[in-house]
């Protein structure tokens, strides 16, 4: 397989379920939430999707709740990007943002 197609397809997943959410989701809390990345597998059957949420709900209960319509998005996304098989999506809570923000607040403290 190509080395620029998994990336490719990577970014359509990515951008094929952040419109899912904005426009599918009937739950509030899905459509709070924002698509950072997707790691896909190699061979196409696994795909890693990392979201960030402006819910206040603690992060293991947002994770549980977004796996739980994996279902239902990988449904809708099926029927949007042209793939032999749909990938099984894990949907993984993006700390980077914190992580860079920590990281700005120890630095504007150094200065």
């Amino acid at each position: 397989m190509s080395s620029y197609k998994i990336p490719r397809l990577a970014s359509e997943i990515s951008r094929a379920i952040s419109d899912i959410l904005a426009t599918e989701a009937r739950d509030d809390l899905l459509k709070t939430i924002t698509i950072t990345g997707c790691d896909l597998a190699k061979d196409l059957s696994y795909a890693k999707i990392y979201f960030t949420a402006l819910s206040d709900l603690p992060i293991s209960e947002l994770e549980k709740e977004v796996n739980e319509a994996s279902r239902f998005i990988r449904g809708q996304l099926s029927e949007r990007v042209e793939m032999r098989h749909t990938p099984e999506l894990k949907f993984i809570f993006d700390t980077s943002i914190a992580y860079g923000e920590k990281i700005e607040k120890i630095i504007e403290d150094l200065k």
